[in-house]
């Protein structure tokens, strides 16, 4: 790794007082990043030339004096379904590129603040699954083990940020595809509020559910990103007219009280994952966190689920679909090949499913802070594998990666996944759920667990 500064708020501070120069922090990630693209497959593109040129641009505004934006000379992967002007967008398919005329609204956002676009990243295709071996691209490869997976749909987000090719990364989340990968790759990762972060220019899943958020190495990092990228935007008919709030100072943990969601959090896990969670679980009841103890039987994976987004996976994908039967990889075709003949009265039904999830999760969050789970169900998905071992049984992976994350989006709560600062490969994690907009709140936590010691991102030995 490089003597030169590395995360988004160290990079902008040294960039903003001229201590070093953005075009020396993207050449030495972008040469990070040509090291280690054969081995992780991380990118789908890297824009060398350009990111260069950026970077130029904002070294000659410091030097004339501009007041640079607060992510200035930062360099930051976005997922491969996000419109970047003029860059190639494959959502992580074999057709052609489409090539955007206009940047989505948070990659505005950032090049606006002064970061660095420097690639894009490789993906599940479509985003629809969890582990991003891709059958056009191929498989993206976890940095603390390559046999294994990142995670998906965004993982070559996560491997981007854990590998130190990128200070930060844009991915989206529609059952856990920002924080499956941050889980799997030992970052952090947030899931904002449904409508908190414009859709327009992302490539959609289900819409509904869809957002998008960043992941970096801490939590500062991580606040600092969604801060810029986060707010209203009036040509998105999801996007919400709300207040973005500061995060402020890390949470007292000795003020905290973190719900524990029966029998959610007592569903499968591979011996690691329970492990890793009682021990979380004890430290912070250590560290003065009050735990309290929830029955919510209605707050649990559920067939409705899937009953619920396939119709608007159907809607996004019939025309291609249609047009192009040989144009999809035969993971996401076998998938697609069930999202077509979804009844109108299960759809109904899933949605009042969904509302009743949403109002169950809303009034446990009204005796605490927020919900604690583990991140995911099994932390090792050993690529071209299938299934994960659970006990004594073999069983799919999918289920196992996103027992815990899924649920978040039909309740259209924000989410925070934090590594635990304990050994593992990956490091395990967990997932800390908030109420409705409160994303501040989420990331003063994780400040909070970050103070205590009780979260820390380590850097894999790749």
């Amino acid at each position: 790794m490089s003597d030169l500064p590395q995360g988004v708020a160290e990079i902008a501070r040294a960039v903003s007082a001229g201590e070093v120069t953005a075009t020396d922090i993207v050449a030495s990630h972008l040469a990070r990043a040509e090291s280690v693209q054969p081995t992780l497959n991380a990118f789908t593109y890297l824009d060398t030339e350009r990111a260069m040129e950026a970077a130029a641009d904002v070294d000659k505004g410091v030097r004339g004096g501009t007041i640079p934006g607060p992510l200035a000379g930062v360099p930051i992967a976005v997922k491969d379904l996000i419109d970047h002007v003029d860059r190639p967008n494959t959502a992580g398919s074999s057709l052609p590129p489409v090539i955007p005329t206009s940047s989505a609204p948070a990659i505005t956002r950032l090049e606006e603040a002064g970061a660095i676009i420097i690639g894009r990243t490789g993906l599940h295709e479509y985003a629809f699954g969890f582990s991003s071996e891709n059958h056009w691209f191929g498989p993206v490869r976890n940095p603390w083990d390559v046999t294994l997976s990142p995670g998906g749909s965004s993982g070559g987000s996560g491997a981007a940020v854990a590998a130190g090719i990128a200070a930060a990364a844009l991915g989206t989340d529609t059952g856990g595809s920002v924080r499956v990968p941050a889980a799997l790759c030992g970052v952090v990762g947030l899931k904002v509020t449904h409508g908190r972060i414009p859709l327009i220019g992302v490539f959609p899943l289900a819409p509904s559910l869809d957002t998008v958020g960043p992941l970096a190495r801490n939590v500062a990092d991580t606040a600092l990103t969604y801060m810029v990228i986060a707010g209203h935007d009036p040509r998105d008919p999801w996007s919400a007219p709300r207040k973005v709030e500061t995060p402020g100072k890390p949470a007292r943990l000795e003020d905290l009280t973190l719900g524990i969601p029966h029998p959610w959090v007592d569903l499968p896990q591979t011996e690691e994952v329970a492990e890793s969670f009682a021990a979380a679980l004890d430290a912070l009841a250590t560290a003065g966190v009050h735990l309290l103890q929830l029955d919510l039987p209605r707050l649990v994976p559920a067939p409705e689920l899937e009953l619920s987004v396939y119709p608007e996976v159907a809607i996004v994908h019939r025309d291609r679909w249609h047009d192009h039967p040989d144009s999809y990889g035969p993971d996401v075709g076998k998938r697609l090949g069930e999202v077509f003949d979804i009844d109108p009265s299960d759809y109904v039904r899933a949605q009042e499913w969904r509302a009743l999830l949403r109002h169950t999760a809303e009034s446990a969050l009204i005796n605490c802070d927020a919900l604690l789970t583990p991140s995911v169900a099994a932390s090792r998905k050993q690529i071209g594998i299938e299934t994960i071992e659970m006990g004594d049984e073999l069983v799919s992976y999918r289920p196992q990666l996103s027992r815990y994350s899924a649920l978040v989006n039909h309740t259209g709560l924000p989410a925070l996944t934090l590594p635990l600062d304990r050994d593992g490969v990956p490091p395990p994690s967990i997932q800390i759920i908030g109420r409705r907009w409160e994303e501040s709140r989420l990331l003063e936590i994780g400040y909070g667990l970050e103070n205590e010691g009780l979260s820390r991102s380590r850097t894999p030995p790749l």
